[in-house]
């Protein structure tokens, strides 16, 4: 019980973080970018690549969070929120390795989803599913 309660506390916590993070890419990139010194301008293609790219972590962190509340999408919440917080400090890394490094902001951003990222594929690695009567596995 008291397992499943860290799962969800995990979930809810990094399902706000990405809600907060790609409702502000959504609705308001330019100032969002603008907190890590980034200048967006108003290149209307560029600002929907962006925004874009907002909606569609704002829809993964709503199953993240809605993971913590609904215990069938806590495996897939749990699943989405390790590849998405890996994947953004993997290809940050990446950009590092082929672009150069970004601001210190920006480097301190990757460690903590690379944290988060591994952290949750510990859990996920580490989770014991229960079986339903049927005798398939329900996470």
């Amino acid at each position: 019980m008291e397992s499943t309660l860290r799962v969800k506390a995990l979930l809810f916590v990094t399902g706000l973080i990405g809600v907060g993070i790609g409702g502000a890419i959504l609705f308001v990139p330019a100032e969002f970018h603008a907190s890590s010194g980034i200048v967006i301008g108003s290149d209307e293609n560029l600002l929907s690549e962006l925004r874009a790219a907002g909606g569609a972590l704002l829809a993964c962190a709503m199953i993240v969070l809605l993971g913590a509340f609904i215990s069938r999408l806590t495996f897939t919440a749990l699943l989405l929120s390790t590849v998405l917080y890996l994947s953004y400090g993997v290809s940050r890394l990446v950009s590092m390795a082929v672009d150069g490094l970004p601001s210190l902001n920006v480097m301190a951003v990757t460690l903590f989803e690379l944290g988060v990222g591994f952290i949750c594929a510990l859990v996920l690695a580490t989770r014991k599913s229960s079986a339903s009567p049927d005798g398939k596995a329900v996470a």
